[in-house]
């Protein structure tokens, strides 16, 4: 009997070059059937014919039907075994039922019907689901959503700033305890409707109308003496507010975060609040944050595209990093502040594009990154398609698995390191090994061999 657990096998059910033959024979192993359901590409209806011979509804939940033909849904549908039958469906209601978030597309198919008509469905489970991925609703669905008796189905129609609450609704949505947390966010109250919401003492409402857009001043004057961090972080960042107040609130939080204050150091270190009207604002105001000793105004403000070069030259030496990362992100950026910037402190990957991705990064240096110190950094030379192999070999050779990892997945892979990195210690540098399109059939073959399959 084979092992459960067998990286090599789950990266290879996830190789996009994998002929349909390996695909067959790996759905006979549980960790080939694993690496299927992260499949990205369509399955030739042989591979869903050889994973419906194993029984396995764990797979069969994962697959969309636009991975499948036709043929083979209608196949799985009329299935005899419900796991297989209903695996999809079961999933989907399943996410209703938690209220999880679901993609409009599979409510559709797995309820059989329009998302017009889902969202009168006798149950306000799946009304709630529809009303949470359903960003572009007609106005009139919309007003349906709000009246709807069930509070988690209004919950859900307001929990997003679009389509928005028509005026009409405001105040109907700010006395519903149901809603007025979301709709404090970001709907322009009145008077009345602002001190009704701060009137509950409820902390979360207060955090939702501090961060509110659309304060004037004087309801922002009715914050300042609020002993929240939170809402004093958002309230210093309002336009409202002069230098002297706001380095008040700042400093007030600072200490409270020094004191060990949870809430304070959430405050100061998550971005749940942004002076985004400072966008919108004339280039003279925006330029007078410039020497802001608060990081968020510089911040906002290096996201600007018409500053003078002058401004550009201070922002690329900001002593915090996230300011000179957010101005290399202008088009205009010259190639030695992109470099130096990548270079000194490497890329954000989970931040697209990314900065060796723009138009004036200096390519050519990619590979001259593998020399860096610091592993993060290295790992920037990986984005050079064409590394040569010497790099490439030392990348894959080093002590941090993720920059193996790295190597494993790079194009320009050989035979020899790809079957090295297979047998690498981590399991995860043998998967991405495996998953590598540069992978030759003939090694596939060996990989299902050695596992008996």
């Amino acid at each position: 009997m084979t092992n459960l657990r067998h990286p090599c096998l789950s990266g290879l059910a996830r190789n996009p070059a994998a002929p349909e033959d390996v695909l067959v024979r790996i759905a006979a192993h549980r960790a080939g059937r694993h690496g299927m359901a992260r499949r990205r590409e369509p399955l030739p209806d042989a591979v869903v014919e050889a994973l419906l011979a194993h029984d396995d509804g764990d797979v069969f939940a994962g697959l969309r039907a636009e991975r499948i033909s036709p043929a083979m849904r209608r196949r799985i549908a009329t299935h005899p075994d419900p796991a297989i039958r209903d695996a999809r469906a079961d999933f989907v209601r399943q996410l209703v039922e938690r209220g999880s978030t679901a993609v409009l597309g599979d409510l559709e198919e797995v309820y059989g019907r329009p998302r017009s008509s889902l969202v009168a469905a006798p149950d306000p489970r799946l009304r709630a689901a529809v009303a949470g991925c359903w960003y572009d609703r007609p106005a009139e669905v919309q007003t349906a959503l709000l009246a709807d008796p069930d509070p988690a189905v209004r919950a859900a129609a307001t929990q997003h700033r679009q389509p928005g609450v028509p005026a009409e609704w405001r105040d109907r949505c700010v006395a519903d305890p149901a809603v007025r947390a979301n709709v404090a966010w970001y709907v322009p109250l009145t008077w009345d409707q602002f001190t009704e919401l701060m009137r509950t003492g409820d902390e979360d409402i207060q955090r939702a109308v501090a961060a509110n857009p659309h304060l004037t001043a004087d309801m922002v004057a009715q914050l300042l003496d609020v002993d929240d961090p939170l809402v004093r972080v958002a309230v210093a960042q309002s336009r409202h507010v002069d230098d002297a107040t706001r380095d008040r609130l700042y400093a007030l939080v600072e200490a409270r975060r020094a004191d060990g204050d949870i809430d304070a150091k959430v405050a100061l270190s998550w971005s749940f609040t942004e002076p985004d009207w400072m966008r919108a604002a004339p280039l003279d105001e925006r330029l007078s944050y410039l020497d802001s000793p608060h990081t968020i105004f510089r911040r906002v403000l290096a996201g600007s595209r018409d500053l003078p070069e002058e401004a550009w030259l201070r922002l690329d030496n900001d002593p915090e990093l996230s300011v000179r990362r957010t101005a290399a992100r202008r088009p205009d950026a010259p190639p030695d502040v992109l470099e130096r910037l990548v270079r000194a402190h490497g890329d954000v990957f989970h931040h697209r594009p990314l900065l060796v991705e723009h138009p004036n990064f200096p390519r050519h240096t990619l590979r001259t990154f593998v020399d860096e110190p610091i592993p993060n950094v290295r790992y920037v030379a990986l984005q050079d398609p064409e590394l040569p192999l010497p790099a490439l070999q030392e990348l894959a050779a080093a002590e941090e698995p993720f920059l193996r990892r790295g190597g494993a997945r790079h194009p320009n892979i050989t035979d020899a390191l790809l079957d090295r990195l297979l047998s690498d210690p981590d399991p995860t540098v043998a998967d991405d090994a495996a998953a590598n399109p540069a992978l030759r059939p003939a090694r596939m073959h060996r990989i299902l061999t050695e596992a008996d399959l």
